[in-house]
């Protein structure tokens, strides 16, 4: 499994928008082939931060996506908000069964 994360501090004039774009974005993308989760959320100690949860099958999954035309100009849309550069981390992962 991949696991992505990503966050982006957003000025606070720009919050709503923000969210809206993000949570459009994640509802977009759960319909995508290979994703298993995709979640947009505020970090509770910095309400100006959107954070984002993805699980995806593969990197091939993962690559589709990122080439999608939606996903990009989601990027740009998100990035004319923010308050400072986007950070994102990729994760390949194993389950571990308790």
């Amino acid at each position: 499994m991949i696991i992505i994360t990503g966050s982006m501090t957003v000025r606070s004039e720009n919050l709503a928008k923000a969210l809206e774009l993000g949570i459009e974005h994640s509802r977009r993308s759960r319909t995508e082939p290979g994703c298993v989760a995709h979640n947009c959320l505020t970090d509770g100690e910095d309400l100006n931060r959107i954070v984002f949860i993805e699980q995806w099958t593969d990197m091939d999954a993962v690559r589709i996506h990122f080439a999608v035309q939606e996903s990009g100009r989601f990027v740009k849309a998100l990035s004319a908000l923010g308050d400072g550069a986007a950070e994102m981390r990729i994760f390949a992962a194993d389950e571990i069964q308790r």
